[in-house]
Formats: C-alpha cells, structure tokens, sequence
C-alpha cells in the first residue's frame, strides 16, 4: 500500500433524498445530483493511487419498494452514466476493468441489462483499475448466495471448504478485500447497512461523514484519503 493510501476504496453513498428535502426538491433530484459528483470522485480517488473503487448503486430493496418516479430515476442515472463511461477514453486508456455486483440482471430493464453487460465485456482485460457497481444488491443475499453454491457443489462430491472456496462463491466474488468503507449523510449513530460487502470488509476501516452525498466531492474525498493515511491498522493483531 503505497504511502499508507487505501488500495480499494468502497462508497455508501447515502443522503440524496435528504439533501433534496432539505432544498425543497423532489427526491429524485437528489438523485440526479448525487449522480454529478461521480466522475469528481473517480478521477480523485484513482489520482491519489486508489486501485479499487466500489460504489453501492441500490440495494434490491430500493429498486422494488421506492415510488415508480424514484426507480425512474435511478434507471435513468444508470443507463446515462454507463453510456459516458463507455464512450470515455479514460477507461480504455487507464485499463479500468467494470464490475457489476447484484440481482441487476433479474431487476433492471432489458436494454439497461445489455448496456451494462456490454461495459464488462469490453472491459473484462484491463488490470490497471477496479470500478465496482453494487446494483439491487444486499449483503445478506451475497453471503446466501455462497452458501447455496457451495451446498450444491458439496452434493456433487469434492469440494473442500475454506475460505477460499467462499469467497469464490461470493455474489460479490470480483471485488476485492476493501481498505475504506465511507459512508456518507450520516445523521446520529455511525452504522453499516444492509450487510453491506460483509466478506471483504472484516478488516476495512470505516469513516463516517455528515456531508449528504450531492455535497461529497474531491475535496471530501480527499479528506477520507487523509484520515485513513494517519491511522494504524492492526489486522487483529
């Protein structure tokens, strides 16, 4: 880890709704906004030499119970910043390697499904980067996941468990052990959510922020990067 700076950074992005209220919006304009300060980000975090971004789209459980105009709008954030990526040279320059975790297939609309195949596809050599999308993903449901693949692999005979062999059965099994968890629009207690990335976080770092995430750009990142530099890992031991 080069100067103590977090290899796999990983990004609950909470608060949009709240920021939309807070300005007298529509909650779904939170979305649209919270959605600007993507590329702010990326760039910022694979300039400081972070290797492995993941960002928590929506849980499953967003894209079934939200209002229709609120899916809408995540569908559309989606589809419109997955055709920039693809059309963006730096992702074919800097070899940045896509990424989707999730039930995305099964809850996402048919042309949105192909776009993003599409992204791992042509992207699937590069080794430079990581660029993770969480879409209707739970960590409950990733941990099952595993369970379920193993038990119908021990049926057939000659499988040896270990923790290897999970993390191989993950849902989850592209992302990488993460370094930094951030979680922001943090209102009263600091918490995880929805079982998020449970595997690969065992030994991450966690840093809380107030700041809603149409406001968390470069500068707020940065912040994060610089906290994590001054703390001291101690992986258990």
């Amino acid at each position: 880890m080069k100067d103590n700076i977090p290899e796999h950074i990983a990004i609950i992005p909470d608060g949009n709704r709240r920021w939309a209220k807070e300005k007298q919006l529509q909650p779904w304009e939170g979305h649209y906004e919270g959605a600007k300060r993507f590329e702010e980000i990326l760039n910022t975090a694979f300039q400081a030499g972070v290797k492995n971004v993941t960002f928590w789209g929506s849980s499953a459980d967003n894209l079934k119970k939200r209002p229709w105009r609120e899916k809408k709008a995540l569908l559309e954030i989606y589809e419109k910043y997955f055709q920039k990526l693809l059309k963006s040279k730096k992702i074919f320059q800097e070899k940045i390697k896509i990424n989707i975790v999730g039930r995305w297939e099964e809850q996402l609309p048919g042309k949105l499904v192909r776009l993003l195949k599409r992204g791992i596809q042509e992207t699937k050599n590069h080794r430079n980067f990581n660029l993770n999308f969480l879409l209707a993903y739970n960590g409950d449901d990733d941990i099952l996941m595993a369970v379920k693949n193993i038990a119908r692999k021990i049926k057939k005979g000659g499988l040896k468990i270990t923790k290897k062999t999970i993390a191989e059965h993950l849902l989850s099994q592209p992302v990488k052990e993460v370094d930094l968890v951030i979680r922001t629009g943090i209102e009263g207690d600091p918490h995880n959510s929805a079982g998020f990335l449970m595997w690969q976080t065992q030994n991450s770092q966690l840093y809380f922020t107030e700041t809603k995430f149409p406001d968390f750009g470069a500068k707020e990142l940065k912040k994060a990067i610089h906290d994590f530099a001054r703390r001291q890992r101690r992986l258990g031991r």
